[in-house]
């Protein structure tokens, strides 16, 4: 039977002849690649399974992909030094193709790398300051490099093409007014990138802080180089520009802590008893369980010839406990005023003169 192959194939031209060696012998180098590719995965996968880390598990799981491809290249560039036909080839796209291999592994272990800090990281975002400045800069300095990779790849596969080569010189050539042009067109991704570099740097906001922003207030949930997102209570989506940050006044509600005191005003008659009131307040407060113990207060700040206002200040160890405590004050001290002062409720006043037929007998 090869007899019969080699007789045939003597009948070819020798171009197709070096055709068909080429493609055979790049053929059975991808399949020993992939075999080889395989088996070493595998042994790499029963290694990583024995640790209880799952930092390895990710890395293996991200450079599957990419290191397949990269043994089917190497195997092809150890061919091609012994076929001329497919090392012909392989020249032609070699530039094309290496970079992507090469790009593609590396962001693959980078990533894994940052998956590895987040979970060596570990911490509740919710509660934990450090957790959240951690998980802040490795999402953004993530997103920078990962950028950055992904730009260099892409640059080195069109440098390979002859035609895109040509033009990077030429442009090289006018490099003042292709500077200006590209500054000029690129202003606000260079000012989203510049933001997201002072994020990190000097970290504003956080992954998982409270922040009022455009009137909306709501938890930080992720941040970009070009925007942040911050969910609201009705779990909405606020998409708010980076840049905005750095531009215009906001407020960061849990930066250095969770616990905030809140008020809880009361606009009570101007004859309101206020002694027995502060001490209801005080009984109150003292055996609720979302009162931290820092503050529980209650002040006159107003008072007008119709009405006065009272405010009560409490304090909670989070946000959350915060306002349900100032709702659950508000309610109870109405209640408890309703029941125990009901004079103390404002009342429109209407003084009839004496002698009014209204006013009733003298």
């Amino acid at each position: 039977m090869m007899q019969t192959i080699r007789q045939q194939l003597e009948l070819l031209p020798d171009q197709t002849q070096d055709w068909l060696v080429a493609a055979l012998a790049a053929g059975l180098a991808v399949l020993l690649a992939l075999v080889i590719h395989r088996i070493l995965l595998k042994g790499l996968r029963k290694i990583v399974e024995q640790s209880e880390s799952e930092s390895d598990d990710v890395l293996v799981r991200n450079i599957a992909r990419p290191s397949r491809y990269a043994m089917v290249a190497l195997a092809l560039v150890l061919v091609a030094r012994e076929v001329p036909m497919l090392e012909t080839v392989w020249d032609k796209i070699a530039g094309f193709v290496m970079p992507l291999i090469v790009g593609w592994m590396v962001l693959a272990v980078f990533r894994a790398l940052i998956h590895a800090a987040e979970e060596r990281g570990g911490g509740d975002i919710a509660f934990d300051i450090a957790a959240r400045r951690r998980r802040t800069r490795l999402t953004i300095i993530s997103r920078l490099v990962s950028a950055i990779i992904i730009f260099i790849t892409v640059g080195l596969m069109l440098l390979s093409i002859p035609g895109v080569r040509d033009i990077g010189i030429t442009l090289m050539a006018s490099a003042g007014l292709a500077a200006l042009a590209v500054g000029a067109a690129a202003q606000p991704a260079l000012k989203s990138l510049i933001a997201g570099i002072q994020m990190v740097l000097t970290e504003p906001i956080r992954i998982g802080d409270m922040v009022k922003v455009d009137g909306h207030v709501g938890r930080v949930e992720e941040i970009r180089m070009n925007f942040v997102l911050v969910r609201t209570w009705d779990e909405r989506l606020i998409v708010v520009p980076t840049a905005q940050f750095f531009d215009q006044s906001f407020e960061n509600w849990s930066r250095g802590s969770e616990m905030l005191t809140g008020p809880v005003y009361l606009h009570l008659d101007p004859a309101s008893e206020v002694d027995p009131i502060r001490a209801e307040l005080e009984r109150y407060v003292e055996g609720h369980e979302l009162w931290d113990g820092r503050t529980a207060a209650m002040l006159m700040t107003e008072a007008y010839p119709e009405s006065i206002e009272l405010r009560i200040a409490v304090s909670a160890a989070t946000i959350g406990d915060l306002w349900n405590l100032r709702c659950a004050v508000r309610e109870h001290m109405l209640d408890w005023i309703r029941n125990n002062q009901p004079d103390a409720l404002i009342r429109h006043r209407l003084e009839v003169p004496r002698g009014h037929p209204k006013a009733g007998e003298p």
